[in-house]
């Protein structure tokens, strides 16, 4: 195939296959997988083992002793032309307790597919899996080994799985995360807010507050007035943002508070930033003569900068074009697994799996029609790589 016209082929060969996807689809969702019930990501691991396996893929469970087991699933190895390895991630794991499908069952409707993890994000899976089928059937020739990697904690911090992605991301030319896409047009997402979490607590002194409230140090003040310290490094031109979100402090109303703590939200697009924040954090100092601060926590997710994305992106464009497709891109608050792999220093294209709306609500869905199409991108992606 001439390479301006591979996309288009892919795309009109994966096209007749939107009903199989479908059918794969149906079982990798109904084969629920929440992130903190291991018995049931397991069976789900084995569910999508399978299935990538009948495509010729070398695929490998990656015990886990608290979370279900990662999937490594491997092509090309053998073939000798190979220099490289082209890495394509994603998650398995949903935020939905087992049992959900009971209220939320997968079905089809109005050009839509809904379901539990559906859109975050299952059906990237799915895409992924008819990508390579489809690199198969054309008999490209490719020039990199492909490791598609699915773990089963990033909704929950990707704690056991953070080592296994940074070390295959180290292997890599690119990454290719299947994440889902922002919005209708399905907006590829070249940037990424760095997250974090931290807390203050606050030591004070307790007291009567009727009878010695000159005794006492109130530390529900002092955190307070720390958190109007804090709330003043917000910078939105920049994409900074601290929260304090939870907020606990005092036993009764005529006691001086003796203890009171924070939870905050920490959020920043630049890595200078974290680290700027993570040192104001920690050199923060009581107001109150007296009190006593602690901070603990930070940073956990390091942000995806745009200049990881920016080629990758542009070469996804173009493929798209030959598609007669539209594709842009955005920036989000949230992080992915793409997040590590991005701080390494390896390009990073984040936002290739389904089309759809509502992740982690009772309506997530994805467009069903848009699946062959965000398929051949995959593609043709990883056959011009």
């Amino acid at each position: 195939m001439a390479d301006s016209s591979l996309p288009l082929e892919l795309l009109s060969a994966l096209r007749p296959r939107l009903p199989e996807m479908l059918r794969v689809l149906r079982r990798f969702v109904t084969s629920e997988s929440p992130s903190l019930e291991k018995a049931a990501a397991d069976r789900c691991c084995g569910v999508i083992r399978r299935e990538w396996r009948t495509r010729g893929a070398r695929a490998s469970r990656i015990p886990q002793k608290h979370r279900g087991d990662h999937l490594r699933m491997t092509y090309g190895e053998n073939l000798s032309q190979l220099s490289g390895q082209i890495l394509v991630l994603g998650h398995y794991d949903t935020v939905y307790r087992t049992g959900t499908l009971a209220k939320m069952p997968f079905r089809v409707s109005g050009g839509r597919a809904y379901g539990p993890g559906i859109f975050d994000m299952k059906a990237g899976i799915v895409q992924a899996l008819f990508a390579l089928e489809a690199v198969q059937n054309a008999k490209l020739r490719l020039r990199k080994k492909l490791v598609f990697l699915w773990t089963s904690d990033e909704e929950i911090g990707s704690q056991s799985s953070r080592k296994l992605i940074e070390t295959e991301a180290r292997r890599s030319d690119a990454v290719f995360v299947l994440e889902p896409s922002f919005g209708p047009r399905g907006l590829l997402k070249t940037a990424r807010k760095g997250v974090g979490q931290a807390e203050l607590s606050v030591h004070g002194r307790a007291s009567h507050a009727g009878l010695a409230p000159e005794e006492g140090i109130n530390a529900v003040h002092e955190l307070a007035a720390q958190v109007t310290r804090f709330e003043k490094w917000n910078d939105p031109r920049r994409g900074v943002s601290i929260n304090a979100d939870v907020i606990e402090g005092g036993s009764r109303t005529n006691v001086i508070a003796e203890q009171a703590r924070a939870l905050l939200d920490l959020r920043a697009l630049r890595l200078s930033d974290v680290r700027r924040i993570e040192r104001q954090l920690h050199a923060l100092r009581p107001i109150l003569k007296g009190a006593q601060l602690k901070i603990t926590g930070g940073f956990d997710r390091p942000p995806l900068e745009h200049k990881m994305c920016a080629v990758l992106f542009r070469r996804a464009k173009f493929l798209a074009k030959q598609m007669n497709l539209a594709l842009g891109e955005c920036t989000v608050g949230g992080g992915s697994d793409g997040n590590f792999t991005g701080a390494l220093g390896i390009p990073t294209l984040d936002g290739l799996g389904a089309v759809g709306d509502g992740a982690h609500s009772d309506h997530e869905y994805i467009f069903i029609n848009s699946m062959p199409a965000r398929a051949a991108l995959l593609a043709a992606l990883l056959a011009s790589s």
